[in-house]
């Protein structure tokens, strides 16, 4: 299992990082050329800035049975599609049973801000400590699901 993590402006890539070492798996932070991070514990891999860069070399790279940290709902669909398993920001599991519906949301969302003449929409709220609390909890409550699969389908378990 590795993790992988659609690093361009995410705000847990720290919490990601910290989970990851003390259960001592291995992480991809992929990012373009206009993020670019720097790590001593993951694998940085920049790409270039071109649109969906990242989400097409994260979704070229995991595998089943991986993690996936992002906040795209497209690539959470590609993953998931891949077997991977798959968290939004927030600590929200994308699943197949929800994917669908909150694709649709988005669908709806944007059709609904293109009719609007309006020139600028409402951001995201902003990032919180408890978010973070959130994120951390979720995250790590994934990885143990995650590592007892695979432990279940190996026979280590």
């Amino acid at each position: 299992m590795q993790i992988f993590v659609d690093a361009d402006a995410c705000p847990a890539v720290d919490i990601v990082e910290t989970i990851a070492e003390k259960y001592n798996i291995s992480i991809t932070l992929l990012c373009d050329t206009n993020h670019i991070l720097y790590s001593d514990y993951s694998e940085v891999i920049v790409v270039g800035a071109g649109a969906d860069a990242v989400d097409y070399k994260l979704i070229s790279i995991c595998h089943k049975g991986d993690v996936v940290v992002s906040q795209d709902y497209g690539v959470a669909a590609m993953a998931l599609g891949k077997g991977a398993y798959v968290i939004h920001q927030s600590g929200k599991w994308y699943t197949n049973e929800n994917i669908d519906q909150m694709l649709m949301e988005r669908h709806l969302n944007k059709k609904a801000r293109r009719s609007s003449h309006k020139n600028h929409m409402k951001g995201p709220r902003k990032h919180t400590e408890e978010d973070d609390v959130r994120f951390a909890q979720s995250f790590e409550k994934l990885i143990l699901m995650a590592k007892s699969k695979e432990g279940a389908q190996s026979g280590t378990i």
